[in-house]
């Protein structure tokens, strides 16, 4: 029984989501207000037509008076024209009503998930989160125009159609409305499992979305390993279990349907049997009769389409419970009531003071009690075998995650007391792989700056010698460097990344590795822009190449989490610690 009652409050919780979309709605209050007149005037007009056929038969016809009848179906033409001009017009309001939703929602959801620290993506997957956006909106779309106006406009014909039944006919209308309930407790029995299905089908193809997502990403490694094949088979395998949720939901609702379809034709059915016998009797007229059946089936047909509205709003209230999950995520990294300012201009000070930090769902600490300070226009590296926290580091200065203990300040403003963003204004990134958009070499290297002009974009990839390679591009500054960058070397692709972070113009530098993967030819050309770029600035870099080492006022050695030694490049090779070490055994003979 509390299973039962669990369940039930699930399912009420499941359609209560909806309501988290009413505000969009709000938003277009005028034009729902017009389609809910037209709405209206299309049900009477469709309302009046069984009375119009009445009179045709039993005054036109049994009458005999041919002129009468006439103008009666000159009358009908005339409230067709009504119902044709008001449909269209519903039509036309309620699906631009959908469209407008749907770009508010999609563009708010986008707009949250970009706010979201990167724990949450660690955590999720980005086929999706895509998927949310684009097949989950879609739903809601449907819903908010075309069904939820199918629903009003059948609401509003069963409840007339039922009305002018009781009009016509007491006798026989209290026979279909005994029908009634037989037809409307199916429906809502069975809407709790539409409902879930719905939810499993579209889970499965947000599954299989992301599968395609992450080997349409990766098609190099794919190919390169000759994996295409077994990749294939899974994602058909992906395919074919959201196929097969999809069609459980499907059978759902299709079996809901076939019910009712079968009570409303067969209420009709005896409704005429018993009508029928009403008029053989001579207690009703042939014409009251049609006009009565009109109604019938205007309200039955009106509660069968409510029967698959009902299955359309289930479904949305899926995919509204999935959007409403992201929505209702609330950003770890966020900025507190009232933000502490700034300094300005900025010092470019950074400074870590006993933090600690172990990554969400880890066990292990990525830092232990790390302590350094960097005073403005210092250049500092950090140095340590793999995992010795040197790019965690990093990710906290950036406040992509705050530690669990501890402090991180820039020019002594700790972390959770500054807004993020004004925060992350301090700082310019350039990292190992830099990110590259599918949109032109100018937006790409303006990405940090929109808005600015060419003149300033051409002079920060001349300073990152990027200037060359561009202009002998196809379209110079304007060409598309396709998704990812695809289109360019590694090399050149660091030095746009260099070039954004100039244009940027941070005090503080944060690089990360960034010659770490380039040719010798590629790393001096990067490393020379480097050298201009961290001039004047406030410079913390992930090193593995002696040549950013060397050029470091301090060098900060780490293992375990831990700064173990910190000093010059010739202090550390003289001591024989773990500098010297790594230095032997990673930069080969340079530092020999």
């Amino acid at each position: 029984m509390a299973g039962t009652e669990g369940v039930d409050k699930k399912d009420r919780a499941d359609l209560r989501s909806l309501a988290t979309f009413l505000p969009y709605a709000r938003a277009q209050k005028g034009r729902i207000i017009a389609a809910l007149i037209a709405l209206v005037i299309a049900s009477l007009a469709t309302l009046a037509l069984p009375t119009a056929v009445r009179r045709v038969i039993d005054v036109g016809f049994a009458g005999g008076e041919r002129q009468l009848a006439n103008s009666y179906f000159i009358l009908l033409i005339g409230v067709v024209a009504v119902l044709a001009l008001a449909s269209s017009a519903r039509f036309y309001l309620v699906m631009t009503v959908g469209e407008r939703i749907v770009a508010s929602l999609r563009a708010d959801v986008f707009r949250h998930l970009t706010r979201l620290e990167p724990a949450f993506f660690d955590a999720s997957k980005a086929g999706d989160l895509v998927s949310r956006l684009t097949a989950d909106t879609t739903q809601i779309k449907s819903t908010f125009a075309s069904t939820a106006s199918i629903a009003l406009r059948n609401a509003i014909m069963a409840l007339g159609a039922v009305a002018m039944m009781l009009a016509t006919s007491p006798w026989l209308s209290a026979i279909v409305i005994g029908v009634i309930p037989l037809i409307v407790i199916p429906l809502v029995l069975s809407g709790r499992s539409v409902r879930q299905r719905a939810r499993a089908a579209q889970d499965r193809l947000a599954d299989a979305s992301a599968f395609a997502a992450e080997a349409v990403g990766a098609i190099r490694t794919m190919q390169s390993f000759g994996a295409a094949g077994q990749t294939a088979m899974r994602f058909e395998a992906a395919s074919d279990e959201a196929y097969g949720a999809s069609r459980g939901a499907t059978a759902s609702r299709a079996l809901l349907s076939g019910v009712a379809i079968f009570l409303v034709s067969a209420s009709v059915v005896c409704v005429l049997w018993v009508g029928a016998t009403e008029v053989f009797d001579g207690r009703m007229t042939g014409g009251r009769l049609s006009q009565f059946i009109l109604y019938a089936v205007l309200a039955a047909s009106s509660l069968g389409q409510l029967s698959e509205v009902y299955g359309d709003i289930s479904a949305a209230a899926g995919a509204s419970g999935r959007l409403g999950e992201i929505l209702a995520t609330q950003p770890a990294i966020a900025a507190p009531p009232h933000p502490k300012a700034m300094p300005q201009p900025s010092r470019g000070e950074i400074a870590f003071d006993e933090v600690s930090f172990s990554y969400p769902g880890r066990h292990a600490s990525a830092l232990k009690h790390l302590s350094f300070a960097i005073r403005p226009g210092e250049r500092v590296a950090l140095v340590g075998p793999s995992g010795a926290g040197k790019s965690t580091v990093l990710q906290l200065a950036l406040r992509f995650y705050d530690p669990q203990g501890g402090r991180v300040l820039v020019d002594g403003v700790a972390g959770p007391e500054a807004d993020p963003e004004a925060w992350r204004e301090r700082f310019a990134l350039v990292p190992q792989e830099p990110t590259v958009f599918g949109v032109s070499v100018r937006d790409n290297i303006a990405y940090g700056r929109p808005g600015a002009s060419i003149e300033d974009i051409e002079a920060a990839a001349r300073l990152a010698a990027a200037d060359g390679f561009i202009r002998s591009l196809p379209l110079g500054y304007d060409t598309v460097v396709g998704e990812r960058g695809v289109t360019l070397s590694g090399g050149q692709r660091q030095r746009l990344a260099i070039a954004r972070a100039v244009l940027k113009d941070a005090p503080i530098l944060l690089l990360d590795e960034a010659t770490s993967a380039l040719d010798s030819e590629s790393e001096r050309a990067v490393q020379d822009a480097l050298d201009r770029l961290m001039q004047g600035r406030t410079t913390l870099v992930v090193a593995h190449r002696l040549a950013t080492i060397l050029s470091a006022d301090r060098i900060l050695v780490m293992e375990e989490g831990r700064i173990v030694e910190q000093g010059t490049h010739a202090e550390l090779k003289a001591r024989g610690g773990l500098y010297a070490r790594l230095a032997a055994l990673q930069f080969g003979l340079e530092a020999a």
